[in-house]
């Protein structure tokens, strides 16, 4: 098959729309991650998402909607609870997914769940083609599963050429990692993957929230996957990483202590004067907007240097740098050394 890469011209939106209600395969923009489409009414289609990616069928997808009212239209739950609702009026659309019980969707969507996860993204482009398809749209990364997620249609070509007719090319996401995803299924809201959407801006909606210990920490054995992201290891690249929690000196001195085994270090950009190595920068210290934006661009790279071993600094875990951890803790399959 020969993927072409579409910009997103009124005919090329056309086009893609057409190639998914009729149960193809298109790598989509949308403000977080680009995603690998599918028309989530289409069991079989849905099936074609797992086998490109290699992505375990036990592993659920997100469903995209162009406009709220597709939640009834396609009765993709069975209710709508009162804080789905604020929090819909706080923040979609946005990077912000929420999953509730599921309506009219298939098993292959949901992992066999009882709840869906549901998301109205804000890029122009990916509302475009939603419309365009006539159908909403099961989505996750459009990535090799496991290997760090896509942040330009260049990325999606390099994993999924000669697998999906087409790319439409959105230009670099603003995010830069997966949305927020926060279940209202059950008494209390929990939040099950951080995201662009901070557990502070949730509580400001909804009070008090919960916090998965997935996410800030490896699934327990035998425990199910309620939102994509948790259960395996994730977004890696080939490089052995290894992360590092310890104060500023500290780091950069275990990792210049390395620089004869060929080590690299995935660091702050303040980091950078003071190793004696191959740095990889992925934000300031203090500047988690730019560290989510620019994370999975950075783990790519070392896959095109072939980075061997990498000591990665630690971040932090407040607001948005919790989506870093959560990501970072995954991509190094939670191997953490702290330094006292």
């Amino acid at each position: 098959m020969e993927t072409k890469v579409l910009l997103p011209t009124k005919e090329n939106i056309a086009k893609a729309g057409e190639a998914l209600f009729n149960g193809q395969l298109v790598g989509i923009p949308t403000e977080t991650v680009y995603g690998l489409a599918a028309n989530a009414l289409d069991g079989e289609a849905v099936k074609s998402i797992f086998a490109a990616k290699g992505r375990p069928a036990d592993n659920p997808l997100i469903v995209h909607i162009s406009d709220i009212s597709q939640i009834e239209r396609f009765h993709l739950v069975s209710e709508i609870p009162e804080a789905a609702e604020k929090l819909m009026a706080a923040y979609w659309p946005g990077p912000l997914t929420i999953i509730m019980k599921k309506g009219d969707v298939p098993s292959e969507v949901t992992a066999g769940l009882d709840t869906v996860a549901v998301r109205f993204p804000s890029h122009p482009v990916t509302k475009k083609i939603i419309t365009a398809a006539n159908c909403p749209l099961a989505a996750p990364s459009a990535n090799t599963s496991g290997k760090p997620s896509p942040t330009t249609a260049e990325h999606v070509f390099h994993d999924m050429n000669g697998k999906i007719p087409y790319i439409v090319d959105g230009g670099a996401c603003e995010v830069g990692v997966e949305s927020t995803v926060i279940t209202v299924a059950g008494d209390v809201p929990v939040l099950l993957r951080p995201g662009g959407i901070t557990p502070e801006q949730l509580e400001a909606v909804l009070g008090h929230i919960e916090i998965a210990d997935a996410v800030l920490n490896q699934l327990k054995e035998g425990e199910t996957a309620a939102s994509p992201g948790m259960k395996y290891k994730h977004y890696a690249p080939s490089a052995k990483i290894t992360l590092i929690k310890s104060s500023d000196e500290k780091y950069i001195e275990y990792v210049n202590a390395h620089k004869d085994e060929g080590a690299a270090a995935l660091c702050y950009d303040e980091d950078v004067p003071f190793l004696s190595v191959k740095t990889y920068p992925y934000g300031a210290k203090n500047d988690y907007e730019s560290q989510a934006n620019r994370i999975f661009d950075v783990l790519r790279q070392m896959d095109d240097d072939g980075a061997g071993i990498v000591y990665g600094r630690c971040p932090d875990t407040n607001g948005t740098a919790m989506a870093v951890y959560n990501r970072l803790i995954r991509a190094a399959g939670f191997e953490v050394i702290e330094l006292a």
